[in-house]
């Protein structure tokens, strides 16, 4: 285990365009946080040019950086099959777990994940980067203020075109695809933002690709267990591009069109209609994976969020098993 407050040395277990792209970056950008210690790959060759490239130590397989004693913390980027063999193995090093969403196939596979991080007191944290941009504590803050007056309804849009390679991950069942592991689990995730956490699916379906086997569009409903509200929301490989928050209250109505997605620099914009006014807030750029290292680094060094984490892992992963049975009876 590292000493508190010290620089902490993670590993990235692959070199997928989400590590290269945004996360490695961000890593880079922290360097009185983070240090990049480690890159793996099957492929050594592809391993050490990445190495080399951000000079850091190459690993020729995803098992040999786990067992390095020098690395502190992981970040595992692999498609979604490979998770659950992966952060085990990482949390039963003792190192500390970013990784992508979904955290696994199956809850059963969530519910032992998150077990080791608790006996072996790490953590697990499952990279919903939105979570930490300005934007959405600003979109709370309104919302608690009254601008909207009482909510009425939530509704989550989330999608884009068919990828143009035929071989992308999302599209393989048995590296376990499809829109809903990727694209839907964000609605999922943000409607207890404003719904609360006492939420259940009451609706929900699925269209499959016969082809490739895996979902690629769906939508449904999230309902709050004690209340009225509710949140309708769609996603999907197969559509117009959207990444579309509105929330609807009884004096007004919130939009925003990057809620999930809004890039380094990117400034995000929010639309706030009430009876008599339109205004368009322009919202200070920020950069959303940053602040998630921030955070982990917070929860490294002891952080009483470190239960919340564990807790929010295993809801997320309820939601998702939920849809899939609500949706299986609608078959």
């Amino acid at each position: 285990m590292i000493n508190s407050n010290a620089i902490i040395n993670i590993g990235v277990l692959g070199i997928a365009a989400i590590a290269t792209k945004n996360v490695i970056p961000a890593i880079i950008d922290s360097p009185d946080l983070l240090k990049l210690s480690g890159l793996a790959s099957r492929d050594i060759s592809k391993a050490t040019a990445n190495a080399n490239f951000y000079n850091c130590k190459p690993f020729g397989s995803y098992e040999e950086l786990i067992n390095d004693k020098t690395i502190d913390a992981v970040y595992i980027p692999l498609p979604n099959s490979l998770h659950y063999p992966f952060v085990k193995k990482a949390i039963e090093n003792r190192k500390h777990v970013i990784v992508e969403k979904s955290l696994g196939l199956t809850l059963a596979e969530v519910k032992e994940m998150v077990g080791l991080a608790r006996k072996n007191k790490v953590v697990l944290l499952e990279n919903f980067q939105f979570r930490f941009h300005s934007q959405l504590k600003t979109i709370q803050k309104i919302l608690l203020e009254g601008v909207i007056g009482d909510l009425r309804s939530v509704r989550v849009s989330f999608g884009f075109p068919p990828f143009l390679d035929s071989t992308n991950i999302r599209y393989n069942a048995n590296l376990g695809g499809g829109a809903l592991l990727d694209a839907g689990t964000y609605a999922l995730k943000i409607a207890p933002y404003f719904l609360g956490k006492d939420v259940f699916v009451a609706q929900g379906s699925m269209y499959f690709d016969p082809k490739r086997n895996v979902d690629i569009w769906g939508q449904g409903v999230l309902q709050q267990r004690n209340g009225p509200l509710c949140c309708q929301f769609a996603y999907g490989f197969d559509h117009h591009y959207q990444c579309a928050l509105e929330l609807w209250g009884s004096n007004g109505k919130l939009t925003t069109n990057r809620i999930f997605t809004a890039p380094k620099g990117y400034q995000p914009k929010l639309i706030v209609e009430t009876k008599n006014h339109i205004e368009e807030l322009i919202l200070p750029a920020d950069n959303h994976f940053k602040n998630m290292l921030e955070y982990f680094y917070s929860l490294v060094n002891g952080s009483s969020l470190i239960t919340e984490e564990y807790d929010q892992n295993i809801r997320q992963s309820e939601l998702i098993d939920e849809f899939m049975k609500v949706q299986n009876k609608n078959k």
